[in-house]
């Protein structure tokens, strides 16, 4: 597929655009932009550098994509944002570049899908395979890992981290570290179990899956210290590596983990 540039779409002259990649009517391509092999940019997007796209994304009308954040420590800094791959941005969704008080950067993996008006902010860092439904708003330095899904309307304060296979309910209000594999619900959020049908999906075994519930139990059933969980998850991380993003949500969360 041949590269196609709208007639009526101002890219600037700076902006470096790979093979095969389409730019529909009225989008607008800032300095500074790298748009990658194959990616579609629908109508009326607009692309703010320093930002690299990867390969073979998608991104839908209205979308804005790379501008600075409103964060008031910021001062026009350089930073920037990064996606990689086979990412679907649907419509109206925005994300900001970083701050130099943190990371200095913005970061979106791989084939991630950000339903319509999720906002992504500042210093975030979204891994691989997410999703992020309708309305989904992270404040800035939100870490979102690999496999999590967070329904619609959910809110994340800053500095809180989504563990893999995470889920949360819609609307949940999250104010703490959401460890990986649990579900959690409300506003502000409680755990209320794992997230065992997703786990079944992407092929975890039944005697995982067990092992991942005993881990929960552990972790909310039991009144433990953190201290006391964290000994116990070690003896069941002998039987599966599946309980060792168990044990890295305890030991790196700086939040405190909901409950």
């Amino acid at each position: 597929m041949q590269t196609n540039i709208h007639p009526t779409a101002i890219v600037d002259d700076s902006a470096v655009i790979g093979e095969g990649v389409q730019i529909g009517p009225y989008s607008v391509v800032g300095p500074d932009v790298e748009i990658g092999d194959g990616c579609e940019i629908a109508s009326h997007v607009v692309l703010t550098g320093p930002t690299k796209l990867g390969k073979n994304n998608r991104i839908y009308q209205f979308s804005s994509v790379g501008q600075d954040t409103p964060d008031k420590k910021y001062r026009d800094e350089p930073t920037t944002l990064v996606m990689g791959d086979n990412n679907v941005i649907r419509e109206g969704v925005t994300i900001h570049r970083g701050t130099v008080q943190d990371r200095g950067e913005t970061t979106i993996g791989n084939d991630n899908l950000l339903m319509a008006y999720a906002h992504i902010g500042h210093d975030s860092v979204i891994g691989n395979n997410t999703i992020l439904v309708n309305n989904v708003a992270l404040a800035g330095h939100v870490y979102v890992r690999d496999w999590a899904i967070l329904s619609g309307y959910t809110l994340v304060h800053q500095h809180c981290t989504i563990g893999e296979h995470a889920f949360t309910g819609m609307g949940a209000g999250i104010g703490k570290d959401v460890p990986a594999y649990v579900m959690v619900a409300g506003n502000p959020a409680e755990a209320k179990t794992i997230n065992a049908e997703g786990l079944r999906r992407r092929g975890f075994s039944r005697e995982d899956i067990a092992l991942i519930n005993k881990a929960y139990k552990i972790v909310y059933r039991r009144g433990l210290t953190a201290d006391e969980a964290l000994e116990s998850l070690a003896q069941l991380r002998q039987e599966s590596e599946a309980i060792q993003p168990w044990i890295d949500s305890l030991q790196n969360s700086t939040r405190g983990i909901v409950r």
